[in-house]
């Protein structure tokens, strides 16, 4: 490098120092190693980071290859990605909290109709749509167009709840299947299977973990939703059976447990978030604010926040319930949502004062560059974006 700006002062004597400052720099930029570029991109948004894959064809290569400092944290907030559940091949959208607006990603590469479990970093799992006699579970990024399917279940099994438990790094994770229903033998009747089986990414393969307790395994197929939550080693699910309640699976014990949910025979809608690391309760309750409690380290519920009352009132648009009330969650922001038009209401930790959170409201998405988009409910996943190629093909 040092060799070819010494060639570049030489030929450019006779050129104004502004201009030779600049061909200096190009200079030096088109020839930095790969993992410095890298370490400069992996704090770029992606929208920023598209923009520099068309500056040269060194800077489209590094952008376009897998980080290898895979353990960077992400930059930013992440993105709230919507996608619509009911039919195959409708567009996805997704908002920039940090820049304010929402974009339009086509489906169309996805050849098989789907439905969102859960983020993995820049991406989401999935299960395929009424993929009979078994659940078939895949990743995509909406972002590359890439997807792939996981192993296999060697057992067959319909309807199971579904678990992710992310490692240090991104690449790194763990997907637990608990309960379902499943047949054994031609034409034998369907019955509660009380066993858990883990997929590991690293080894690429599925694990028996042994046995569960039944009636956990007929509350997880019958009553429960595909989110999960993991703090504290314990992977938890939210249940619906006459009154909410939470299932608990200890990782490392394999022993199970059950949390009774505050107000539980009267929420209208409940989720599980994880908030700054802790288990957190979202729900609400007709004539009154939403709430969101924490578990503490006694397993108790401890309510820390409640929804403003005007907020509130403004985005059930005076209808005074919480029924179809949807919630996502992050370390770093709780969403509560309901149609694709309709705004969101977002409880994050404020930029200019860390450690205090603020209660927001988003503008839904009605429409993008002056084309109106229909409104619809909607599944919500919280995604750090990726543009790396291989993220999923090296698994």
């Amino acid at each position: 490098m040092a060799q070819q700006q010494f060639t570049l002062l030489f030929n450019s004597r006779k050129k104004n120092p502004e201009d030779l400052k600049s061909e200096l720099l190009k200079s030096m930029w088109n020839q930095l190693p790969f993992d410095i570029l890298e370490k400069i991109f992996s704090f770029l948004p992606p929208d920023s980071l598209v923009r520099a894959t068309s500056a040269c064809r060194h800077w489209h290569t590094c952008a376009k290859t897998r980080p290898s400092q895979s353990h960077v944290i992400p930059n930013g907030p992440p993105w709230f990605l919507a996608m619509e559940t009911r039919g195959h091949g409708l567009p996805y959208y997704v908002h920039n909290l940090s820049l304010k607006c929402w974009y339009f990603l086509p489906s169309d590469f996805l050849p098989y109709p789907i439905r969102p479990i859960s983020p993995i970093g820049g991406l989401v799992l999935y299960r395929r749509a009424a993929s009979s006699p078994s659940i078939q579970l895949g990743l995509f990024n909406p972002f590359t167009r890439q997807h792939r399917l996981l192993p296999s279940l060697t057992a067959p099994r319909t309807n199971p709840a579904v678990g992710v438990v992310v490692g240090r790094t991104h690449s790194s994770f763990r997907v637990y299947v608990a309960g379902g229903m499943s047949t054994s033998g031609f034409a034998a009747a369907a019955s509660y299977n009380p066993t858990m089986k883990m997929y590991d990414s690293e080894a690429d393969k599925w694990q028996s973990l042994g046995l569960m307790p039944i009636e956990f395994a007929v509350r997880l197929t019958v009553w429960t939703p595909n989110e999960s939550v993991f703090s504290g080693g314990i992977l938890y699910w939210m249940t619906s059976a006459r009154a909410y309640s939470v299932m608990g699976f200890d990782v490392s014990t394999g022993s199970w447990k059950e949390l009774k949910v505050p107000m539980a025979d009267r929420l209208e809608f409940a989720a599980l978030v994880r908030r700054k690391g802790r288990l957190a309760l979202v729900g609400g309750a007709s004539a009154m604010e939403a709430c969101v409690w924490e578990l503490d380290d006694c397993d108790r519920w401890v309510l820390v926040e409640s929804v403003p009352f005007e907020m509130g009132k403004r985005f059930l648009k005076g209808k005074g319930s919480w029924w179809s009330t949807k919630c996502v969650g992050s370390d770093e922001a709780i969403y509560l949502f309901r149609e694709l038009g309709s705004e969101m209401l977002v409880w994050r930790e404020e930029i200019a004062e860390k450690g205090r959170w603020e209660w927001i409201l988003i503008e839904g998405c009605s429409s993008i560059r002056g084309e109106p988009v229909a409104s619809f409910p909607y599944k919500g996943v919280l995604l750090y974006p990726t543009l790396a190629s291989s993220y999923i093909s090296d698994l």
